[in-house]
């Protein structure tokens, strides 16, 4: 968006919308210390606006890639660092009515985010030994100069593995992907229990979130009464509660965005975002909510476990391996040979780009957790209240 019209539309939000006049907000605080806000609120919603814009440009190819969420990640610690700082710097405005109270409710939801976080970084665990098997199956059939039986046996079995571990609730014989992500053991009324049975070594003992959590009751816990400031409102904080509800919509989103691209407990992306078309970054972050809607929908999408491109990658070269697997032949014909080296190479540019994105998208999640825990800390001492969990 070009500088003049991000002034615009900035403008028209500060007055026609918010009913914030220069004339009341003077009578707040001295000028000099209200110009100084001004430039940091309008600094503020120009990088939140940037880097939304950034974002939604993004190809049909890479939206809700590896790379796409952890650049998403990256502006929610741009913007909520400059959120800080506004914070920090108006420490006198944030303890006054009504912003210590439009503050306090921004810490409650992002302590509900903390969980959001937890249950991510166990999904990208999930990951992790999705990629395991996978690697049992380039291990069995990469860099053989002539296929045998035992290879694709070994091969085979991994795939299913990777399958069963994959389903969706609707196509498994198990009741909720709760119960599956814990149980990769658990005995199934299925022809292929021994596949099933041996999943338990792979899977990780240990969990972030009770097994009644929910990711789609606590994105709505998120979201519960997430209104735009009214006018008197933003004149008796200077215009901050304007922040304040932006940086409200981008935890929303974020969180939502993340529990839609990564496998977690109970996902659900039916929450609602209304946004005042006036915020200069509104455009880019209900076109983004709609775009992953839409993913979404699809019909080779709509029973995913996760709308991460690489787990779709994964998926769909999984199922083209486990038909060349039970349909093959020995010896193989030349055209089959070739068909078969062709989806190994597929399968391997995968396990690179999940070898290489996992452990950095990890990282990016644990510092989303700490800077939150690391936020809220300091705004609750500035509030002067006791840090209760």
């Amino acid at each position: 968006m070009p500088a003049t019209d991000y002034q615009s539309s900035s403008a028209s939000l500060r007055h026609s919308i918010l009913g914030l006049r220069r004339d009341q907000v003077h009578s707040m605080d001295s000028p000099q210390t209200t110009s100084t806000l001004e430039l940091e609120l309008d600094a503020f919603q120009k990088q939140v606006t940037d880097r939304f814009l950034d974002l939604s440009a993004v190809g049909p190819d890479r939206l809700l890639s590896l790379a796409w969420i952890r650049k998403l990640l990256d502006s929610f610690l741009c913007c909520q660092e400059e959120f800080r700082v506004i914070l920090f710097n108006n420490k006198s405005l944030v303890h006054r009515p009504p912003l210590d109270r439009l503050v306090q409710e921004f810490f409650e939801r992002t302590v509900k985010a903390l969980d959001v976080c937890n249950a991510i970084r166990d999904g990208i665990e999930q990951i992790r030994e999705w990629k395991k098997l996978l690697e049992i199956v380039l291990c069995a059939l990469d860099d053989q100069r002539l296929f045998g039986e035992g290879q694709f046996r070994r091969a085979k079995k991994a795939l299913i593995d990777l399958s069963i571990s994959m389903l969706d609730e609707k196509d498994s014989t198990a009741s909720t992907l709760a119960q599956r992500n814990r149980s990769f053991g658990r005995q199934q009324a299925s022809s292929r229990d021994q596949h099933h049975r041996n999943l338990g070594h792979f899977r990780s003992l240990s969990w972030s979130v009770s097994r009644s959590w929910s990711a789609a009751r606590q994105l709505q816990a998120i979201g519960n009464n997430l209104v735009v400031p009214r006018g008197n409102e933003v004149v008796a904080t200077n215009g901050i509660a304007v922040a304040v509800y932006s940086m409200n919509t981008i935890l929303l989103f974020v969180m939502w965005a993340l529990v839609a691209a990564i496998p977690c407990q109970d996902r659900g992306l039916q929450v609602h975002f209304s946004i005042p078309k006036q915020f200069p970054w509104a455009q880019s972050v209900l076109s983004l909510h709609e775009r992953i809607l839409e993913e979404s929908r699809k019909r080779d999408r709509r029973n995913a476990c996760g709308l991460l491109r690489e787990l779709y990658q994964m998926d769909k070269c999984t199922r083209v391996m486990s038909e060349l697997t039970d349909w093959a032949q020995f010896p193989l014909t030349e055209e089959k040979e070739g068909e078969v080296r062709q989806k190994v190479m597929e399968l391997a540019n995968v396990c690179e780009v999940l070898k290489e994105g996992l452990d950095p998208l990890e990282r990016q999640v644990r510092e989303v957790f700490h800077r939150i825990v690391r936020s809220r800390t300091e705004g609750l001492d500035s509030l002067g209240r006791p840090n209760h969990e």
